[in-house]
């Protein structure tokens, strides 16, 4: 390994070379930074003199934690170029202009994506413009050394299609035709998208809708950044989760289909393998010492200093197999609660990602899942006699914890799989923490009126109504809606941007009641926040059906701020110590269309479950899918913003359509090496 390249800084640092800054980086066997030295003298200069030695954090290097195994994906910018030489230098006319465009590309990704740790995405470009075959191999052998697993073919001129092409059946392919008139750009573009389309291997084609001047290619136009971009975030959220695994916690819950895991759809079309633990790995992990105590004791004073406990709206007794049972908890009994699920949370991590501070004795367990999305069933077994999983629930879906800020870690409750991958989904497109809900129940504005003698204002009421999400756990602290932009906004931030002051917010403004016995016999505590904020969100479910395969629903919309005691009157008839988020749908008023209304919405909707995230992130997911081969069942995105491979327009004229039949014609893109 050579860390200075994996910094990208190896022009400047990481050897003795002449006019290279000789600092050391020790990175131990798993590329965690251990230490450093830093030549330099104290007035600044260039020429470096003293010895320093840092600490080992990870931010004082310029990177964050890989907490995966592996590295995250790179993409690879293709230049491609008329390969054709002789009296008139055409290919070497044309070599400075494919270059920039290459430089431009790679200048945009690199400072406008991010990887789940929050370090900027790398790209790579080729060592040469590609005018041939054995410039296309040469290539490709430097793509497998860099581990790209994601290409982007530029050029404004023609080329030779099938020489130049991208032929690795397991990368995700773009390509980019530049728009000018000086050379066709645009008839390489659409000849290698056939081409492609020929060979089975389905690529995104980029074209701008103005004619740029020959001197305007590193000029990006907006739409054409749109679509980079979008192709760019969906492509790495992709490749991101191939080789990861999903790690249940437990098995089915309560007959929930969702968390009957299906392991050929999570293998073949995300590349996921799948991982299983009992619960009572949890038990043994507890009673053994297999934890790190160090981290326990610290989230323990956390938690007491800064999770308030709220309501407990248990009786004191109840007449249980013919005798009083008392079932209110004491002080002393509601610690020792606390307590085992402080440790809870701390095992469940470790169970996900590995921890090598454990006691020496347990090298076994240090190792974790290498999991980028767990579910933990809980119901009814675990929680009919032991504190429920709500608290592990929450703070992992949130993005920070006792020690700070963190990469939130999609975890579904009841092991609800299908909606887990859904979080995990917008999860790797917008970097930002991700809600779990229940759909739970749908209110027109005359429930509305007849129950609080509110009127409906604003998106409920120009929407025909709000669904409330209530579920008992698993919604991130982030979705409160506390935290503010620059502009004073409600905003779930991404995970990095989270400050001590939001932090503050997001745990003054919840509180975590008692769970009720009638849900949860062992006790434990939920999460109470009501999200008191308008805020533009996106729903998903991704569901599983017979004959079918996957597919997935997309409903854009926003938060509702209902005033206080209107909230408080419709959470009294339901359970009033969940966390609480009024969402209206984005709805078109048109008949029959399950975006008629918010009633619509509830009524359409595939499962018990819903998937939310901060923003209107439709369109990504759509682009996502398409590379996972998941077809959209229903979706309020608008068409143009609309991004599929090229070779989608051959399956008919109808978008939706062509997407159910290219999605079932190309299959999953993992099958085949399984």
């Amino acid at each position: 390994m050579f860390p200075a390249k994996e910094l990208d800084c190896e022009k400047e640092i990481g050897s003795t070379a002449p006019g290279k800054l000789a600092d050391i980086i020790v990175w131990d066997e798993e590329l965690n930074c251990k230490t450093g030295l830093l030549l330099e003298n104290d007035t600044g200069e260039t020429t470096r003199t003293s010895i320093r030695t840092l600490n080992h954090t990870e931010e004082e290097f310029g990177m964050a934690k890989n907490r995966y195994v592996g590295s995250y994906p790179v993409i690879g910018i293709r230049p491609i170029i008329d390969g054709r030489r002789g009296p008139m230098k055409l290919r070497e006319s044309l070599e400075s202009q494919v270059m920039a465009m290459a430089e431009a590309a790679k200048k945009l990704f690199e400072d406008t994506l991010y990887y789940s740790n929050g370090d900027h995405v790398k790209v790579v470009i080729a060592d040469s413009t590609i005018g041939r075959v054995p410039e296309s191999a040469a290539c490709a052998e430097k793509f497998r050394r860099e581990g790209v697993s994601i290409t982007l073919s530029v050029t404004p001129c023609w080329c030779y299609g099938s020489e130049t092409m991208d032929m690795d059946p397991m990368t995700i392919k773009g390509v980019w035709g530049f728009n000018g008139t000086e050379r066709p750009g645009a008839v390489y573009l659409a000849s290698v998208l056939a081409t492609h389309a020929q060979k089975g291997l389905p690529a995104f084609g980029i074209y701008g809708h103005e004619v740029q001047d020959a001197d305007q290619v590193t000029e990006i136009p907006e739409d054409v950044k749109e679509k980079l971009l979008r192709f760019g975030r969906a492509a790495v959220a992709a490749a991101t989760m191939h080789g990861k695994s999903y790690l249940q916690i437990g098995s089915m819950c309560m007959g929930i289909g969702g968390s009957i895991i299906d392991q050929q759809f999570v293998e073949e079309y995300l590349g996921l393998r799948v991982e299983s633990v009992d619960e009572v790995e949890i038990l043994r992990r507890m009673e053994e010492g297999i934890y790190d105590r160090e981290a326990y004791e610290k989230a323990l004073a956390w938690t007491f200093e800064h999770c308030k406990e709220g309501r407990d709206d248990n009786p004191e007794s109840v007449e249980f197999l013919g005798k009083e049972r008392r079932i209110r908890f004491t002080d002393e009994e509601k610690r020792r609660q606390w307590e085992f699920t402080i440790k809870m949370y701390c095992i469940i991590k470790d169970l996900i990602q590995g921890n090598p501070n454990l006691p020496e004795e347990f090298k076994e367990e240090m190792v974790g899942h290498n999991a980028i999305a767990a579910g933990f069933q809980g119901q009814r077994q675990w929680t009919d006699h032991w504190p429920n999983c709500d608290y592990p629930e929450a703070v992992l879906n949130s993005s920070f914890d006792f020690e700070g800020t963190k990469e939130p870690m999609v975890f579904a409750t009841e092991n609800d799989v299908l909606n887990g991958l859904g979080m995990l989904f917008m999860g790797l497109l917008t970097n930002r923490a991700q809600i779990f809900a229940d759909v739970r129940t749908y209110w027109s504005p005359e429930a509305t009126k007849r129950v609080t003698g509110y009127d409906l204002e604003g998106k409920a009421k120009d929407n025909g109504g709000i669904i409330h999400l209530l579920n008992s756990g698993a919604a991130c602290l982030d979705a409160c809606g506390e935290c503010t932009d620059e502009d004073g906004n409600a905003v779930m931030k991404r995970w990095w941007e989270v400050t001590d002051e939001d932090i503050k917010k997001m745990t003054d403004a919840t509180v975590w009641c008692e769970a009720g016995f009638d849900n949860f016999r062992g006790g434990g505590f939920s999460s109470h926040f009501v999200t008191r904020a308008e805020m533009p969100v996106t729903m998903i479910r991704l569901n599983l059906v017979k004959g079918l395969g996957p597919v997935l629903q997309i409903a854009e919309g926003w938060t509702v701020r209902l005033p206080d005691e209107v909230t408080d009157t419709l959470m009294e008839r339901t359970n009033p110590t969940w966390p609480c988020t009024w969402f209206a749908p984005r709805c078109d008023g048109k008949a029959g269309s399950p975006f008629e209304d918010a009633y619509s919405v509830m009524q359409n909707w595939g499962a018990n479950h819903g998937a939310i995230s901060y923003g209107h992130v439709g369109a990504d997911l759509i682009t996502l899918c398409s590379m996972l081969r998941i077809p959209v069942c229903m979706h309020n995105v608008p068409s143009e913003d609309i991004f599929r491979p090229a070779a989608w327009n051959a399956f008919g004229m109808d978008k939706e359509g062509q997407d159910y039949r290219a999605c079932a014609a190309y299959g999953p893109m993992y099958k085949n090496i399984r």
